[in-house]
């Protein structure tokens, strides 16, 4: 048996086959596009599969957007992903779509110990609610729920939700930030774009100041990994400042997803930002907000956050997605996503 995966991200398409032995995913092939240079999903797969031998049995693609229905219109892509389209071209009889942080999810509940890092050891509970969390090309959040036999992963679009400032220069930011947009969601700050966002908010209002070197980098290179490595190097205190601002808010979110999900099964840090920036998530500033919870302080401490350092979770969990039974997929769509 042959299965496609795939991890459908505004920056990279991450495909991989995977040839399936006795239950196990063994890889046989992978590559990663660049998402923005292809006009759709399809092409990324015509020109992959170029290179294949044999049939693909199953395809399971993690998408950055919501997915209903077994369509997808990608938030930071133009493109739009169906899942009956993509077999009736490929001639793939199972072809699945799941939101990206989904696909995270599954692959996170396989991950072994060398593939995370401990933020805070906390105290598991084996069976309560985890979530997962991603900074990346934009803010990804799902959720594992325990169905009595398993975990089952629920998308979630709460990268969208409203920012909320929690102290006067957040209030700040949030004002600089409704001149450029109708409304600030937590992805307009915790993204690759939302760093770089902090940044020019606090060198345009006074809060530091901008080198000349920095400023010909910025021009040239990607500003988000510009600003994360001057700050990691303190070679520049509007980077440090800026980064630290970030990880402070992301650790807030963290703690406000964990609430609403009662995560006390655990939180996954996951997407590309998180490993590039793990020596700062270290040093307490994102454990700070994310027990920044006034009466609910002892009940954040205990509950474990991991980082994950694999990158290749999200493909991961895609193929182990689609390891799952014709009956067991049935049933996940109705249980899980009653449109389908």
């Amino acid at each position: 048996m042959m299965i496609l995966a795939g991890d459908i991200g505004g920056t990279k398409t991450h495909l991989a086959l995977f040839r399936v032995e006795r239950e196990q995913l063994i890889q046989v092939r992978q590559e990663i596009f660049p998402s923005k240079a292809y006009a759709g999903l399809e092409e990324v797969i015509q020109k992959f599969l170029l290179k294949s031998e044999g049939s693909i049995e199953s395809a399971c693609f993690g998408v950055a957007g919501p997915v209903i229905k077994g369509r997808c219109e990608t938030t930071n892509l133009p493109w739009v992903v169906d899942a009956e389209q993509i077999g009736k071209q490929f001639g793939i009889p199972s072809v699945v779509l799941l939101n990206d942080l989904e696909a995270t999810a599954y692959g996170a509940l396989g991950l072994t110990e060398k593939e995370y890092c401990i933020i805070n050891q906390g105290q598991t509970d084996l069976q309560g609610n985890r979530v997962v969390i991603a900074a990346g090309t934009g803010l990804g959040e799902a959720i594992l729920f325990w169905d009595g036999l398993g975990f089952r992963a629920s998308a979630s679009e709460g990268g969208h939700t409203d920012f909320a400032p929690r102290n006067p220069i957040e209030i700040n930011l949030l004002e600089y930030l409704l001149k450029s947009f109708d409304r600030v969601s937590y992805e307009r700050v915790l993204s690759g774009q939302g760093l770089f966002s902090i940044y020019r908010f606090l060198r345009d209002t006074g809060y530091g100041e901008e080198p000349p070197w920095l400023s010909v980098r910025l021009a040239g290179e990607d500003p988000a990994a510009v600003i994360s490595e001057a700050a990691l190097a303190r070679k520049a205190d509007l980077c440090v400042r800026t980064l630290e601002m970030f990880v402070s808010i992301y650790g807030a979110e963290a703690g406000n997803l964990a609430l609403k999900s009662m995560a006390t099964g655990g939180v996954y840090i996951g997407g590309g930002i998180a490993p590039k920036i793990l020596n700062k998530l270290l040093d307490g500033t994102f454990m700070k907000g994310f027990l920044d919870k006034g009466r609910y302080v002892s009940f954040m401490s205990r509950i474990p956050i991991w980082v994950i350092l694999n990158e290749k979770t999200a493909l991961l969990g895609a193929a182990k997605f689609s390891l799952l039974t014709s009956a067991e997929k049935k049933k996940w769509a109705l249980d899980v996503h009653p449109d389908n």
